[in-house]
């Protein structure tokens, strides 16, 4: 019988989550990181024996270990876990034990998949393990006695094919992680069939490119140009908002500022109505506000607004853009600055085209190092695919209080102070924006 269990890069926002839900049904929870983190500072508050940095002598008497896709095989955990016979388990085929006895509302997409996820977790009364976290919990993980789960569906490494969907939402198919996938765009397109069609209740955007294309299966389908009308960028408090009506139920509010946000609040919607009354719905949506790291302001100010935006594929930061311009109409602010630090060397390369042309409409753009994740590096003349923008190039940031000095070469080169400076990208650049 499993009852305690070792995670393995448990600072990651994905296995930390599976932590504490785990934690929450009873088992005996250990983990370790290379490093201390916000994330495994707070696990261990919450009562999680955490190891830093990772040593052989952190397996113990464990039943089953569970690793991140970051881990390597000559971990030392890892060969310890080996040579003991452990169990050992990817995320990915831990997933039917962690989800074992669960109706999974679960939430796939390139884009979207963790504000969508978190809005549905705010009105369903479910348990909810997702990939960033909930402002409104402030955590990536809400434990509730009961047998729903709201889960974000991870597709870059099919793992979403390891679950049982009771719902399925999908928010489009866009090609993303097409390297886990060999390239293959048939079997890219097949693992989202797949994942689909083994949920009793499918919820589609019915506009997505190839979501349009299941016209055999059935679902609820969302079609955004005409289900969704009277969309309206609107303040509460200085926050931003957006106000939408959805087919004929109505007008919703919600956090979060255009036509993506009401699109990722309509699948919540139509997934809600399965298990949830209309008037409870309208009134759950407004404790939803917003995510970490996704259009999250850090700081607003009459003449200067800093927000970081986990945007990482130009689909993401154009929709990003353009609610941040959105938003500085609002509050009368002219001036929108960009600070890019691409993730990956390989998604930089496949989808250059894009890059170059989502960032149309800043004011000023500022281009960071490519924050590597173990890939091989590759020379990418930054300064010739984006000399239409005239970048400034900087090796790294600093807050300094309620503004962002550029460091280059050591060197404070520009300090930003007013306007709207938007921090974008997947890696270190949210630590950077914060200071910490």
């Amino acid at each position: 019988m499993t009852n305690k269990i070792h995670f393995i890069g448990i600072g990651g926002i994905g296995l930390s989550a599976l932590a504490r839900f785990l934690k929450f049904r009873g088992f005996k929870i250990t983990g370790s990181d290379m490093k201390d983190s916000p994330i495994t500072k707070t696990l261990r508050a919450e009562g999680i024996e955490v190891n830093i940095p990772q040593d052989a002598k952190n397996i113990t008497d464990q039943d089953m270990i569970i690793y991140s896709a970051a881990v390597k095989k000559d971990n030392p955990e890892m060969m310890e876990a080996k040579k003991q016979n452990k169990l050992i388990l990817t995320r990915k085929e831990a997933l039917p034990f962690v989800l074992l006895g669960r109706k999974v509302f679960a939430v796939a997409g390139a884009h979207g998949k963790s504000t969508t996820s978190a809005m549905l977790a705010s009105i369903v009364d479910c348990s909810m393990i997702i990939g960033a976290e909930s402002k409104q919990y402030g955590s990536n993980m809400v434990a509730r006695d009961c047998a729903e789960v709201v889960f974000e569906a991870d597709e870059s490494d099919s793992s979403f094919l390891n679950i049982d969907p009771y719902i399925a939402i999908v928010t489009n198919a866009e090609q993303e992680h097409m390297e886990y996938y060999d390239y293959d765009e048939k079997r890219f397109y097949d693992a989202y069939k797949q994942f689909i069609k083994h949920a009793k209740t499918k919820v589609l955007n019915a506009e997505d490119e190839f979501l349009k294309t299941l016209s055999d299966i059935e679902a609820i389908r969302l079609y955004p140009s005409s289900d969704i009308k009277n969309v309206k960028s609107i303040l509460v408090e200085k926050e931003p908002y957006t106000s939408f009506s959805l087919k004929d139920f109505g007008t919703f509010k919600v956090f979060g500022l255009g036509k993506h946000i009401a699109i990722n609040a309509s699948l919540a919607i139509l997934a809600s109505l399965q298990v949830e009354s209309l008037e409870t719905i309208k009134d759950r949506l407004k404790n939803y506000k917003g995510i970490k790291k996704r259009f999250d302001i850090l700081v607003n100010k009459n003449d200067v607004v800093i927000i970081d935006d986990y945007a990482h594929h130009p689909t993401e930061i154009k929709a990003t853009i353009d609610s941040v311009k959105e938003y500085a109409k609002l509050l009368n602010l002219q001036n929108i600055t960009a600070i890019w630090q691409p993730h990956k060397y390989s998604r930089t390369v496949d989808n250059l085209d894009g890059f170059k042309e989502c960032f149309s409409g800043v004011n000023e753009l500022i281009i960071l190092p490519v924050y590597n994740v173990g890939e091989k590096e590759i020379d990418i003349d930054f300064q010739k695919h984006f000399q239409s923008y005239k970048p400034i190039f900087a090796d790294k940031i600093k807050r300094v209080g309620d503004s962002i000095e550029l460091i280059k070469d050591d060197k404070v080169i520009k300090s930003l102070k007013d306007g709207v400076i938007l921090g974008l990208g997947a890696g270190d650049i949210t630590y950077q924006l914060r200071g910490e």
